[in-house]
């Protein structure tokens, strides 16, 4: 007998299938397709691709020591895991919420002292969110070969637009595209709908750039030409889906979209 799998597994399995099925006219890319459309003309960005969530995790070391690890992965994964069930449940709350509430169990869970105070610093923290290092060449070396750039996150609006501010950004982003336009996190499919509609492009010349790997498994089924900003050398998901290139930084993603733009109008 086949073992069981894990219900989050089982979960990320089901949105997948969303994404690939609920949509009409939802693609597989390939470099065909790409060449058959055109260049890529957009890249719809993960926050994470391009914000620092490292100082979050270590103020909570500072509040919590020798237990901010411990904090900061459960926090995360419950963070994320509310972001589905609230999709899948229909029972949508934005992101700062959802964030809020998975601070809240995760310290219970832990049984830590999660005073007021301390949840407010941890809350903050996150309209505080510097630029990743190679964020800010990256996306400008994209920008000035004429590549559209916006935000396409499971963050609030504000919090968006605290980070870009934070990190000096302005200037070359477009108008960020939150899920709270949809009340849907990804990998839904009308969360990723949003890039089609708002760059009015093909979506095979829309390069989804993801952070995490069940993103950029989800993008990809949705028919983005992916690639997998994996700052964290984490594997592949087992999800049945590939990103078309993956790298570790901003930079890497600048060369994949260029080199693309480059052989398409070659071609």
């Amino acid at each position: 007998m086949k073992p069981a799998e894990h219900p989050r597994l089982v979960a990320r399995r089901r949105l997948l299938r969303l994404s690939a099925l609920a949509v009409p006219g939802a693609v597989q890319t390939s470099r065909a397709a790409w060449a058959d459309e055109g260049p890529p003309g957009a890249v719809a960005l993960d926050g994470f691709t391009t914000f620092d969530p490292r100082p979050v995790f270590a103020l909570a070391e500072s509040i919590f020591p020798g237990r901010g690890a411990e904090l900061g992965n459960a926090w995360r994964t419950r963070q994320f895991e509310y972001t589905w069930l609230r999709t899948l449940s229909n029972r949508y709350a934005d992101f700062w919420q959802v964030t809020e509430e998975a601070l809240v169990f995760s310290a219970q869970l832990l049984k830590l002292d999660l005073t007021a105070p301390a949840r407010a610093r941890l809350m903050n923290a996150y309209l505080e969110l510097q630029a990743w290092p190679d964020a800010v060449p990256a996306l400008r070396r994209l920008r000035d070969a004429g590549v559209r750039l916006a935000f396409l996150s499971n963050f609030t609006e504000a919090m968006l637009q605290a980070a870009t501010r934070n990190a000096q950004l302005g200037d070359l982003l477009e108008t960020p595209l939150s899920t709270d336009r949809v009340r849907a996190f990804k990998p839904d499919p009308r969360a990723y709908a949003m890039g089609v509609s708002h760059f009015g492009l093909p979506r095979t010349r829309i390069v989804f750039a993801a952070f995490g790997g069940w993103d950029a498994a989800g993008a990809h089924a949705f028919g983005y030409p992916t690639f997998w900003v994996n700052r964290l050398g984490l594997p592949l998901e087992a999800l049945g889906e590939q990103p078309d290139g993956t790298g570790s930084t901003l930079g890497a993603l600048a060369d994949f979209v260029l080199a693309r733009r480059s052989g398409a109008q070659a071609a």
